[in-house]
């Protein structure tokens, strides 16, 4: 394993743990505080960066995402003083991919000059939904109009912005998503994050429909429905299904995301951050201490798994498979030391769920849909 990586690059993830309020679908690692100490933070990330820095010295840095949480509610000196650090430790690819989550109760537009003058040239905004009784069945707290307009501050600052919608929400009919999905697609985006809402476990949307007082959710049926409504229309405006819920015009696609989805190495930093890193031709899971308070005092942050050949190759199928360009079976044999089943491949290709093609295999339209049982198939 110990070259793998390299086809999957190498990126870095820096996770803010703070949110101005918890929605209820949430289930990332998110808190809210009254007051924060970004000198301490800031320090904290600095450290974090000469430690893992020094495990990886020489390779280049295709990106770097600050995710959360609400990024955009971090100081832009900060952001600036992490890059700097970025540069200062590692080579940098000539069209390296620095990208900021932003909500848009979070968004003026001198913070968002700060940030593109500290190194961002990326904002992924959570927009969530374009009406406002379900944005606030949400627990967002912005307007459909508010949330437009950071979208236009966004789109005026920075040259690349992705647009994140979420549907399969409470009583949306087919003809409300088709409504609202055209909508954003007038805007002429170059990227769109399409995401079904899920109902996770230990959220407050969870508990909620463990209660069964959740109600107006999906069937089985709408869902799909939904699916297929979302891939024809982003498809008829030019935005390619790149993965599962990701979609973009040619050379818009997330950088970032593409390390984890090719499978390759990318350093995870903050409270509950996690990681996949080669070393001595090891491959490990990192992951890093859960609550922000313990995160910032510990002296140790992080602990870490070795991952066995056959661990490897199960993530890279599982990863690859949500990409439309598919995972490379030379690749896979070379984790896992064996071919998938040529009995399920010719029974998956026979069924048009999947396509093979020169050593790659491809998740076909209809597979999507079915992808945990095709992934179930593959590797038993």
């Amino acid at each position: 394993m110990a070259e793998d990586w390299e086809a999957g690059g190498f990126g870095l993830y820096i996770h803010w743990p703070f949110c101005a309020a918890k929605c209820p679908y949430c289930d990332f690692n998110s808190h809210v505080s009254r007051s924060i100490d970004h000198d301490a933070w800031c320090a904290a990330y600095l450290s974090e960066i000469e430690r893992l820095g020094a495990e990886t010295t020489g390779r280049v840095l295709r990106s770097v995402f600050f995710g959360g949480g609400t990024p955009s509610l971090m100081e832009p000196r900060v952001v600036g003083a992490i890059l700097d650090a970025v540069h200062r430790t590692w080579p940098i690819a000539n069209d390296m991919e620095i990208t900021l989550e932003a909500n848009p109760t979070s968004v003026e537009a001198a913070r968002f000059a700060d940030f593109r003058a500290a190194g961002v040239n990326r904002v992924s905004m959570g927009i969530q939904a374009l009406n406002d009784p379900d944005l606030h069945a949400l627990g967002r707290l912005h307007t459909a109009a508010e949330g437009l307009a950071a979208f236009d501050i966004a789109r005026d600052t920075f040259d690349r912005v992705s647009f994140d919608l979420m549907y399969g929400r409470q009583n949306q009919s087919l003809r409300d998503w088709e409504a609202e999905l055209s909508r954003a697609l007038s805007l002429d985006l170059n990227h769109l994050s399409l995401y079904q809402l899920t109902i996770e476990p230990g959220t407050a949307f969870g508990d909620r429909y463990d209660a069964g007082k959740l109600a107006g959710l999906p069937n089985d049926d709408l869902s799909a429905d939904l699916y297929a409504l979302t891939q024809d229309l982003t498809a008829a405006a030019g935005l390619r299904r790149y993965e599962v819920s990701n979609h973009a015009r040619d050379g818009a696609d997330s950088r970032h995301n593409l390390v984890y989805w090719r499978y390759g190495d990318y350093i995870g930093i903050g409270p509950g951050a996690h990681g996949r890193l080669t070393l001595d031709g090891n491959r490990w899971s990192t992951e890093q201490v859960r609550m922000p308070k313990a995160w910032l005092d510990g002296d140790t942050r992080e602990t870490r798994t070795t991952l066995t050949p056959s661990d490897a190759a199960t993530e890279y199928m599982l990863m690859g498979l949500r990409l439309a360009e598919g995972v490379d079976l030379d690749r896979y044999a070379a984790l896992s030391g064996i071919d998938p089943s040529k009995d399920v491949l010719d029974d998956l290709i026979e069924n048009r769920f999947i396509t093979v093609q020169n050593r790659r295999l491809i998740v076909q339209d209809q597979g999507v849909m079915i992808l945990n049982e095709i992934l179930r198939q593959l590797l038993t």
